[in-house]
């Protein structure tokens, strides 16, 4: 058997290839599938099967130019009323890969169309059912008619009458990792076993199914915007990467006579120091893709600021990876082009602490993270809803922004500055510094 794990950091996203004696299937393939072509022709196999376990909502995947490019053919849960050419499979169903069977089992609750796939008996693909540490969200299938609650309960069958059967050296491989939205508590770990999980995920302890669907339905905090928008264009089918126009050189006139959001996909530092007033930071140094799917209008033109070819390059693909296709154009000759540039002026921590009660402090990092710990006196007010929760804020007064460790924050620096914030400061460091220097935190 040759197996392969492929795993994209920035949206925390496994994909994967596994086949023998020639013949292959790829597993929940991201949209840029040169990698997956590379590593088949290498090991001399032919993809056979392209293999998605459900419409994945947080990226857009790349099914339809793998199939075209490789004649395989694209196989899916047959509830997901998918709108291209494929093979849709059944609870129990089995196809062959050189020699190698794979088992579907049909396991709704974080879509309805859910499946997992069981090789030989001893690799488990699971998709967003069951992840190490977690299960899958039940709250992202509004579109299809159910409520949360109804995935909760579907979801708890699929684990207890499909997964938790299994043996317990059975080896699971999950659609995602620590970072994604489409779990709570996804561990940093990107594989496991059925016994491990069974011992160690806290959604897989004894508990009645009430008490399973109260649990999952509890928090959940609001879906990305654009989850929707991909999940419809996986079920369409997205078009090849190389169809979309690549975005063209523009003067800093030329920008400003668009109707645009200016992103500035440059080093946050880079940013603080010297920006277009008014543009996003939104750095490829982080999980730009899913932090540009949560705050950018998928409709909105886009105008990349960049160092260099390479960044705009990078940029326009990670964007393409979350369905963002609208990158038009680019500022020619990069942010010394564009006068009057305006800063965003980082503080460090002891700073911040000085000021005292004269300035507001905003923490953007997500729930789970304030309550564990933050800054004395900061407001919890995650990035992806920072737009509605900073209206009440005084714009009057200067107002601080602090993260875990700088990236959230001077993303969101941006967002206020674009709103109409004027005395803006970025703590440097984000909570690991303030608790590093030892100021007050609240528990």
């Amino acid at each position: 058997m040759i197996f392969k794990q492929f795993y994209l950091g920035c949206l925390a996203h496994a994909s994967y290839l596994i086949g023998a004696n020639g013949e292959a299937a790829v597993i929940d393939p991201r949209r840029d599938v040169e990698e997956y072509l590379a590593f088949a022709e290498a090991e001399g196999l032919t993809i056979r099967y392209v293999i998605e376990t459900h419409l994945h909502a947080d990226f857009v995947s790349g099914h339809n130019e793998l199939a075209a490019r490789t004649g395989a053919t694209i196989v899916m849960g047959a509830q997901a009323r998918a709108e291209f050419p494929h093979h849709a499979v059944h609870d129990g169903d089995l196809l062959t890969v050189g020699g190698v069977t794979l088992k579907i089992l049909e396991t709704p609750g974080h879509t309805p169309e859910g499946i997992c796939i069981l090789a030989d008996g001893r690799k488990l693909f699971t998709g967003d059912t069951l992840f190490i540490g977690d299960v899958g969200r039940p709250d992202l299938a509004g579109g299809a008619g159910f409520t949360p609650e109804q995935m909760a309960s579907s979801l708890y069958d699929s684990l207890h009458e499909k997964l938790l059967t299994l043996d317990d050296g059975v080896e699971v491989y999950p659609a995602h990792g620590a970072g994604s939205l489409c779990g709570k508590n996804i561990s940093k770990d990107t594989s496991s076993t059925i016994g491990q999980q069974r011992r160690f995920n806290y959604a897989l302890q004894p508990m009645t199914k009430d008490a399973f669907v109260a649990m999952m339905t509890a928090d959940l905090g609001q879906a990305p915007r654009y989850f929707a928008f991909d999940a419809q264009r996986n079920r369409a089918g997205a078009r090849s990467l190389a169809d979309i126009p690549a975005p063209r050189p523009l003067t800093a006139d030329q920008v400003r006579a668009l109707d645009a959001t200016v992103l500035d996909v440059r080093h946050p530092d880079a940013f603080c120091a010297a920006h277009v007033p008014g543009s996003i930071n939104i750095g490829l140094g982080g999980q730009y893709a899913s932090w540009a799917g949560a705050l950018l209008d998928p409709e909105q033109t886009l105008v990349l600021v960049a160092e260099n070819q390479e960044q705009i390059d990078e940029a326009v693909m990670r964007l393409a990876r979350v369905g963002l296709e609208n990158a038009t154009g680019y500022l020619q000759g990069g942010i010394e082009s564009w006068q009057p540039l305006t800063t965003t002026r980082q503080i460090s921590v002891q700073e911040t602490e000085q000021l005292g009660a004269h300035v507001q402090i905003v923490d953007v990092r997500a729930p789970g993270e304030y309550s564990g710990m933050h800054a004395r006196g900061a407001a919890s007010m995650p990035l992806d809803g920072l737009r509605e929760a900073a209206r009440p804020l005084d714009r009057d007064r200067p107002l601080a922004v602090i993260c875990a460790g700088g990236y959230r924050s001077t993303i969101a620096a941006s967002l206020l500055e674009n709103l109409g914030f004027r005395e803006l400061y970025n703590v440097a460091g984000g909570t690991t510094a303030w608790r590093a220097a030892g100021l007050p935190v609240s528990p």
